[in-house]
């Protein structure tokens, strides 16, 4: 339970709810037990009057005020029992609120190396999961339960007035139950932490064929992919018939123990009563006090295997919250996974750096993503203000990984990396990336309105500058031929919008950013001919007065550069103009001659290069421009 004590500290700003639950339960078991009083005196009073002692004219005037009373106790219970479930209600969605809260910033606040081994469906299950199986316990455990143990602890109180061996037997009960508990316990959630992980990976794969349910179709696999979902599935029903005949054996053993001892209570109040040693009133209001004890007894079964769920979501929840974080993470992030609360957040855009020189310099820069297994070596060249920058290699050479540094996805491992003249080691993350825009090869939009997707750096930006930077992105047009236009709903990754439609808009996005240094990773590489031609306008607007570094696929659109890097394993292998390095004999003279060449040996080591001739793509776009 020390997990669920240690998410209850963590949640501590809802302390008014938890105090709130307290005096709730604590006023409504207080009220359930004013009954088997009142009923006590209601069956000392018949009896008394069944036996003559009394009249019964004289005795029906109390008996009318008695069910009175207990009439208005049980509409008080009720209305108490009602606000109890309230405040609970509200507490667990706040409870559940805060911990979604906090598991997302700390998601947002981690290194891409945890992203690199996690599927992201898997995510998405592990918070569902998790942080349900733990609200829905305090929920249970606040609405129902709480008030229970408050009468129980009341009832061994009154219990005790009256004949403590009975007290006694009373008390027998839990530590009964909570020992055959744990030995129940371990092997419980031993299964229940397997079958978690085949709910993962399931629900996992689910979230990536949903996301990529095209590719599935187009490779007719989706009888494959449900056969896979199905027998994962398949496994939790493995699991759970050992693991649920387990527990109901002990549940049975349990049962059997309680049995036996309110047996042994019942045999006391019989034969005391039958001795005259407790009224018959005395009687049925012990009876009614013990079913009390009775009752959240039996519930501990229920509540008992949901805290086991509780307890195993919460460790699941506790391992991504104790993974370390991303070294230059915004400290708004970080100090929201520690919130006690819902974070008050700034949402104040981070400004991009000034440029200053060196806008970008690699000096002697070593990075493995595996240790010991370095991707680039010693790489050192410099970007000047403006500059036009282009990276050439074999695929698999360094290009990719030098853009994922730029934008401090990873950190450097040697030598030292500076953007606007400041050592990145020196910036967070936020003031990093504010000042590095950057199109992808795959445009990667929201589903949401064009609108806010062009404006998705700036959610300020006013509509003059939206529609300013789609013209110059090329996409106004295209834009204004949709019935909503820039209020188009676009769909989840923008499926409503053809490839050449959506760089555009990935453009635009860009160039609202306004940041001083811009990456292009094979960002037409996806393209045919006619869609590239009109990102490449796009593209050509983009780049001016930035510091750019392109990554591109075919050598007309870097011939304009000022500068070319070619990477050979990993390392530097030439640093010139595109003239200089044509006559050197080196990588982008090789390719120039391969790209003059029609043979498909030479095609095939241009593709090792990721490039392709000018002319051989495909020759329609999906949109209609």
């Amino acid at each position: 339970m020390n997990s669920l004590a240690r998410i209850l500290r963590s949640a501590s700003a809802l302390w008014p709810y938890y105090l709130g639950v307290v005096l709730i339960s604590t006023a409504a078991a207080a009220l359930a037990l004013v009954s088997p009083f009142i009923l006590r005196e209601a069956t000392d009073t018949i009896v008394s009057a069944v036996h003559g002692d009394v009249e019964v004219a004289d005795v029906t005037t109390t008996l009318l005020w008695l069910a009175v009373a207990l009439l208005v106790a049980d509409l008080t219970n009720t209305a108490m029992g009602n606000i109890g479930g309230y405040i609970g209600d509200v507490m667990a969605m706040r409870m559940r609120q805060i911990l979604s809260t906090r598991y997302y910033a700390k998601l947002l606040a981690l290194p891409q190396r945890y992203f690199d081994n996690q599927v992201t469906g898997t995510v998405i299950a592990r918070l569902d999961r998790s942080i349900t199986s733990i609200t829905q316990f305090l929920q249970s455990f606040s609405n129902s339960f709480f008030p229970m143990l408050i009468q129980v602890i009341a009832v061994l109180v009154i219990t005790s007035w009256y004949y403590w061996p009975l007290t006694l037997l009373l008390a027998l009960l839990f530590p009964v139950y909570m020992w055959l508990t744990t030995l129940t316990s371990r092997r419980w959630q031993k299964l229940e932490g397997k079958k978690n992980e085949q709910i993962d990976l399931a629900n996992g794969r689910f979230a990536e064929v949903i996301g990529q349910v095209k590719v599935v179709k187009s490779f007719v696999s989706e009888v494959r992919e449900l056969d896979d979902f199905g027998r994962r599935y398949g496994r939790t029903v493995d699991i759970t018939r050992p693991q649920s005949s387990w527990w109901h054996i002990m549940d049975t053993a349990r049962g059997a123990a309680l049995n036996l001892i309110f047996f042994g209570i019942y045999l006391v109040l019989f034969f005391r009563t039958l001795n005259g040693q407790f009224s018959l009133g005395d009687m049925v209001m012990l009876i009614q006090l013990v079913n009390m004890a009775k009752q959240p007894v039996h519930m501990m079964s229920w509540i008992v295997d949901a805290a086991q769920r509780a307890i195993a979501g919460s460790r699941d929840y506790f391992k991504v919250m104790e993974e370390e974080f991303e070294p230059t993470a915004n400290a708004e992030l970080i100090a929201a996974t520690e919130a006690t609360g819902v974070p008050v957040l700034d949402l104040t855009p981070v400004q991009p750096l000034t440029p200053q020189a060196p806008v970008v310099r690699f000096d002697d820069v070593t990075f493995a993503y595996n240790e010991d297994e370095p991707v680039i070596r010693n790489v050192s060249f410099e970007a000047r203000e403006g500059e036009k920058i282009a990276l050439v290699g074999e695929s698999g050479g360094g290009k990719s990984t030098l853009v994922n540094l730029l934008l401090g996805l990873y950190r450097i491992g040697e030598g030292t990396l500076q953007v606007c003249g400041r050592d990145v080691r020196d910036l967070s993350a936020a003031e990093l990336r504010a000042s590095v825009g950057v199109v992808f090869q795959e445009a990667s939009l929201f589903s949401g309105t064009i609108r806010e997707n062009i404006a998705y750096g700036r959610p300020g930006a006013t509509e003059d500058e939206i529609v300013e930077v789609a013209r110059r992105a090329n996409a106004h047009d295209f834009i204004m031929r949709f019935p909503d236009g820039y209020d188009t709903v676009i769909g989840e990754r923008g499926l409503r919008l053809s490839g050449g439609q959506k760089q555009r808009v990935a453009v635009a996005r860009a160039m609202l950013k306004d940041a001083p240094i811009l990456l292009l990773d094979e960002a037409t590489s996806a393209l045919d001919t006619k869609a590239e031609r009109a990102v490449q306008a796009g593209l050509d607007e983009l780049m001016k007065d930035r510091t750019t570094l392109i990554i591109a696929h075919r050598l007309s659109t870097i011939a304009g550069v000022d500068t070319i890097v070619t990477l050979r394993d990993g390392m530097v292998d030439e640093i010139g103009s595109p003239d200089q390095l044509a006559a050197s004999g080196g990588i982008y003279a090789e390719l120039l001659q391969l790209t003059a060449s029609s043979s498909a040996a030479d095609r095939a080591r241009l593709k090792r290069y990721g490039l392709v001739v000018d002319g051989h793509g495909d020759e329609e776009d999906e949109e209609e421009d």
